[in-house]
Order: structure tokens, then sequence, then C-alpha cells
């Protein structure tokens, strides 16, 4: 059986340096397949999708809200040709009532152990209008290596060099964070995998450096303990989300490999400051995620948040705007108060305003996103901060002795600097 597995493109951020990154959602749901299966798998981002391919059945994974249209046209253009598509992925979650309307099938939730069902039912012509699993998840022990076989990897780099590959540790989030889908998505409750097959995972990787992509590391002290002393022996370099800010735990992250990691800059606080200092300590960067336009925010304040972000010294910045997406507090708090200005998706690209702030026009706000770009990266351009950041991880793994000589030319012609 021949299964065609499509991941849409979309547009990326504006202002954000463009390299691609290996999907995670489409290697994890390609495990779960059948072996009988034959899979044909096609990233748009960096391939053509060929509509002519003889095909038994179309699957297409969707991740971001800018990815359903353009889902929804590849869609419609394989089932006018008789062939039977189903959706899946964390957007047709989100938009699932819209995706059926393009689809002979949606999946809904997480696909261990349920692929089976669906794979016969649709050998037996009696393929079901949706699977929906959002409330019935599988054991998390079910979790089998992703199925990173199906990429085309010579695709997957910046500038010819090869970045990071994509894992997880656990699944679900115990926070519930305003902007954030993720509790309706994965659940409340914390579900790690057993730490042996996700550890057994990550040594399988042939690429030393790993995007550890859990929705936030922080949630378990002991869990978190065991994770990094059984991946200190594997030698990867990697990024995160979130880790847990207690000295015990950042030490032995820093041994297990940590490079840097994602942190939301909430506020100008002491603590924020003295939190981004505690991992500079341990060795590990920092790439803040900074997100405008709260109901608390003002013009002032803004701006003084970019001042604050150049202070504490963080390596890297992305800026967004708020975006309520469905199924979020943000969407059900602005879709109440009538502040939800656009329902084109293609415009929930994180810079873009597509509500009615609460304390400026939408054109302010819209300014400001473009005046936090300018003013971070005005000393120096976001590739030489890239190449800081990047130089600190080929140090890393001179010292340990996982980086490989062929690799450094590549790499300077890639930056065009020294990583002497």
């Amino acid at each position: 059986m021949k299964f065609k597995l499509i991941y849409p493109k979309w547009a990326k951020l504006s202002r954000q340096t463009e390299f691609h990154l290996p999907p995670h959602g489409p290697v994890v749901f390609a495990a779960t397949l059948p072996d009988y299966v034959d899979i044909d798998f096609v990233d748009e981002n960096l391939e053509e999708i060929d509509f002519d391919e003889e095909v038994d059945m179309v699957g297409i994974s969707m991740m971001l809200t800018v990815q359903v249209k353009r889902g929804w046209e590849i869609g419609d253009t394989f089932r006018k040709k008789g062939i039977k598509v189903i959706f899946g992925g964390i957007a047709t979650m989100l938009h699932a009532e819209e995706t059926m309307k393009h689809a002979d099938s949606v999946f809904l939730g997480e696909a261990e152990s349920r692929m089976e069902q669906v794979m016969a039912d649709f050998r037996n012509g009696t393929l079901k209008p949706c699977y929906d699993y959002m409330n019935d998840r599988p054991d998390i022990g079910l979790v089998g290596p992703a199925r990173r076989d199906i990429l085309n990897r010579k695709l997957y780099n910046y500038k010819g060099v090869q970045m990071v590959d994509l894992v997880h540790a656990s699944r679900g989030c115990r926070f519930n964070c305003y902007p954030c889908a993720v509790s309706y998505l994965g659940g409340r409750d914390f579900r790690p995998r057993p730490i042996d097959q996700a550890v057994a995972e990550m040594a399988g990787i042939d690429n030393n450096r790993m995007f550890v992509v859990d929705n936030s590391l922080a949630q378990n002290s002991q869990w978190e303990k065991d994770l990094f002393r059984e991946m200190i022996p594997l030698k990867k370099k990697w990024c995160s989300h979130p880790i847990e800010d207690k000295p015990e735990i950042l030490d032995l992250a820093a041994q297990a490999g940590a490079w840097y990691v994602y942190q939301a800059v909430f506020d100008t606080s002491d603590y924020i400051r003295e939190r981004i200092k505690r991992y500079h300590d341990h060795g590990i960067g920092v790439e803040g995620t900074i997100l405008l336009g709260l109901d608390s925010h003002s013009e002032d304040y803004i701006k003084e948040l970019i001042d604050f972000l150049l202070d504490i010294e963080l390596d890297l910045a992305e800026f967004t705007v708020l975006t309520p997406f469905p199924h979020t507090k943000a969407y059900k708090e602005l879709e109440q108060q009538g502040r939800i200005l656009s329902r084109d998706w293609n415009d929930f690209s994180a810079d873009k305003v597509v509500y009615q702030p609460k304390q400026m026009s939408p054109g302010k706000l819209q300014d400001l996103l473009d005046l936090a770009w300018n003013t971070f990266y005005q000393d120096e351009p976001q590739e030489l901060k890239m190449f800081k950041l990047f130089k600190q991880v080929v140090s890393k793994e001179m010292e340990d002795g996982t980086f490989q000589p062929r690799n450094r030319e590549m790499a300077e012609q890639a930056f065009g600097r020294d990583l002497t």
C-alpha cells in the first residue's frame, strides 16, 4: 500500500533567519503505521508535490495554523482525483470542524496503537469520517523511535551545515499558559516516556545536535535529573524549552550537553535577570521568546522591555505578537470580547496583529514589533548572534571530541567567519 504523507508549506516569520528543521510530527506519526504501508514523505517547504503520482492514500500532517489553508487545498486536489485523504497533526486538532470539509477522514489525538485499525478500515472501504482520540491517550510507553528514515536529510541544514534533529522525552504539560494550546492538545498531565526508551532514541539519531521539543522540561525535578544523568554518556549537544531553575538540575543539564534554551521573557523582573544569568553561568545559551501585545503591555512598557533584553545579554531573541489560536485561553477571552479582527488563518503567523490590543491600535503594535527586531539586532545582526551561538556548540564538541573537522570549512563558509 502506497501512502503519500505531506507536510504543507507555510510562510516563515518575516524577520526570522530561515532554515528548515526536520519536522517532528510526520516522523513520529510514520512510526505508528503498519509495516505493509510504504511511506512517501514530501515536505512542501523544500520539495514539490507530484499530484499525478499514483498512490493509494494521502495523509496530510499539519502542525501550524498557517498551514491549514494550504493543507485544505492539497486535500481538495487529491480528492478530486478520487484519492482518499486523511488529515492529522496539531493544526488538524485545532481546526477539526473546518478540516473535515476537505477530508475523507480526520484523525484527532495521538496515533500510537491506533493506525492498524485506521488502515484496516481504509482497506475494507469503511474509513470513518473522524477518529477522535483526543480524550483517550495511549500508553506513553508505546511511543517508539521516530521514522527519520523517511526524510531527505540533505535538505535540512543551514547553508549546508547540519543543524538539529528533533526528539521528545515527554508529552502533556501541567501548565496552562494564556496563549498556548498545549493543555488542549496533550492534556494537563505530564506524561514522561520511559527514560531508557527516550535516551535510546537519542542515541540512535545520526546527528550530534538535537532539539528536545518537549513543551517544558521544567515539570518534574527528579525526572529531569534522572533524564540528564542518562544523557551525559551520549555526548549530544541539544537545545530545549525551559529547564528548571535549580542549581543541581542546571549543572546536570550542562553535563548532559545543554547548548541553549528557548526561554520566555515575560517581564523585566530581577527574577528573569537572574534566571538568564544562571543559564549563562552554567554555559547554557538563551534565546529569548518575547511575546508582545498582552493587555498589560503599553507602548512605554514594550520599549522598556526591549531595553531590558539588551541589558540581560540574551544570545538571541525572537519577537512575536499575541496570536489567539483556537482552543487557547487567549482565543476564548478575545472572542468573548469581540476583539478578534481576522479569521484568515494565513494571518495567524504570530508576526501579524489579528486582534484589537487593549492599550494601542493594531498598527501601533505592528510598529512596535518592528522596533523590537530592529533595536535588538541593531548593533549585532541576527546572523552574527547566530554564529556566536553556533561557535559555542563547536567549542563544546571540540572539548569532548565529537566535532567533525570536515564540517569546519562548510560552517565557516556558511557564516562567513572563522570558527577558531
